[in-house]
């Protein structure tokens, strides 16, 4: 599950209007509003990137929005990959032979290949 805020910038004129659809829209999550400024903040929520991105782009077009960013992301795909970094060797089993010499090993331009 992926959880990301977004900073919408609408109208003072039309922050009631926006106020209202973001609570009441199955989008997002609102959470904190400055009406003077004409800014709001939300959380939104998804299996992964592109379900956030889509409903991203929903926010974008709802009416009286200016804009609407992506301002922070928690990803629990990235998470479990940099635990799976953070846990694998720091030097490569092919590297560690001894009957291997490093002007022997051809570089291919892609690292996952030949290490993995």
């Amino acid at each position: 599950m992926n959880i990301s805020s977004i900073v919408i910038q609408c109208k003072s004129s039309n922050y009631d209007m926006v106020e209202k659809w973001c609570q009441e829209s199955d989008i997002c999550d609102f959470h904190f509003g400055d009406k003077t400024k004409g800014k709001i903040i939300v959380t939104i929520e998804g299996e992964g990137v592109e379900e956030e991105i889509a409903k991203l782009k929903v926010i974008q077009e709802a009416p009286g929005v200016i804009a609407a960013d992506m301002m922070m992301t928690y990803q629990e795909e990235l998470d479990e990959e940099i635990k799976k970094l953070e846990s694998a060797d720091l030097v490569p089993d092919i590297l560690q032979r001894e009957d291997v010499k490093a002007e022997d090993i051809v570089y291919h331009g892609d690292l996952k290949k030949k290490i993995f």
